[in-house]
């Protein structure tokens, strides 16, 4: 996290001392990082993304000891005795107050307490609750509007597991989204999703309500979680397609069961065990990183917890009503429109509107 919590107001009040702490951490970070040995150690990717992140703090401070200056000079030439001199130094202190409340905006935006996860890419786990195929159709909709959304935001999406169904939709899915603050921009879609239609199966006209559960876990990484061999137990089956049938004559399935805490993670995607050991490992690590936010997040406001969400199967935090043309948020009190540009990944409104409540519940303390 950039700064220990304050109040809005008082940010820019504890500026100086907050720089020197900054450039003091900044020094230390790049005399680590000039170390050729930083390369093997598994923190480094975490204290590279770290030294980006307070360069352009340091920079914003930087542009901001400028502007100063620079207005302190325009300052003295308006006690000049030639007239042409004090209108042009008005006018450049005009543009400097308003290029200066700019940069402390920014300085503001910057210094304001984050979510030290945002910047991780997600494992988003979806699957089908009450409802029937129609759960799973709708299901399978959730995967394709967030796979659309990645893709027009230009991030990568990777299937992990998946169990379709005979009528076209999901049991569940899991997929990983990799992107610059992939987890900032996804986080608030966890919980449960509700639909109200008409099914296609329905002859008499009749709107049905359906439920799909949406997990979104930060992706772990091996310095954030260690995992013992001794509390795993790892059991190895043949793949099976549709209808249970065996789809590979090997044993390159993996189920893994964390015996501490009874998380059960299954793969059989790929052909080779391996990678299928090495996904579900991945996916047991998230779910881990998970409950350890969780228990962090017991210590938040009320609010907070409501916004962010508990990960509970049975939290509703958003109904797609499709008879009315109508999405509700309602975490945030928030409806629109168009349910199928949002179906086909036109979601940056719901995104934004989440994160500016979540700014301003931060921004507040």
């Amino acid at each position: 996290m950039v700064l220990s919590i304050f109040n809005r107001g008082d940010i820019l009040l504890c500026m100086g001392s907050k720089e020197q702490e900054l450039r003091s951490e900044l020094k230390e970070l790049e005399a680590r990082l000039q170390d050729p040995a930083i390369y093997s150690d598994k923190n480094y990717p975490r204290l590279a993304k770290r030294k980006n992140t307070l360069d352009a703090v340091i920079a914003l401070f930087d542009e901001r000891a400028s502007l100063l200056a620079s207005k302190k000079s325009a300052e003295e030439l308006k006690n000049s005795p030639e007239a042409e001199m004090r209108e042009m130094a008005a006018s450049e202190l005009a543009e400097l107050e308003s290029t200066i409340a700019a940069n402390d905006e920014k300085l503001r935006e910057a210094l304001t307490p984050r979510d030290p996860n945002d910047e991780r890419d997600v494992i988003i786990e979806i699957r089908a609750a009450a409802g029937g195929d129609e759960s799973s159709l709708f299901a399978g909709e959730l995967y394709r509007m967030y796979s659309r959304w990645a893709e027009s935001h230009n991030y990568k999406v990777e299937l992990i597991g998946e169990s379709p169904n005979e009528v076209g939709g999901f049991k569940e899915i899991t997929f990983a989204v990799r992107g610059p603050e992939a987890y900032k921009n996804l986080k608030f879609e966890a919980g449960v999703h509700r639909v109200q239609r008409v099914p296609v199966t329905e002859s008499q006209g009749r709107v049905h309500t359906s439920t799909a559960t949406v997990a979104v876990l930060p992706e772990a990484e091996e310095a954030d979680v260690e995992i013992s061999p001794q509390d795993l137990r790892i059991d190895v089956y043949r793949s099976s397609g549709h209808g249970g049938q065996s789809v590979n004559t090997t044993d390159s399935a993996v189920r893994i069961t964390h015996l501490p805490t009874g998380i059960v993670v299954a793969n059989q995607d790929e052909k080779s065990q391996i990678k299928n050991k090495a996904k579900a490992l991945g996916v047991l690590r998230s779910r881990l990183l998970q409950m350890k936010i969780e228990e962090e997040q017991k210590q938040l406001s009320n609010a907070r917890r409501k916004l962010i969400g508990s990960g509970d199967r049975s939290e509703k935090v958003r109904t797609y009503n499709f008879p009315q043309d109508r999405i509700t948020d309602h975490r945030i009190g928030y409806s629109r429109s168009n349910i199928p540009g949002a179906l086909n990944g036109e979601i940056d409104d719901l995104i934004e509107k989440l994160q500016a409540a979540e700014h301003e519940l931060l921004s507040q303390g």
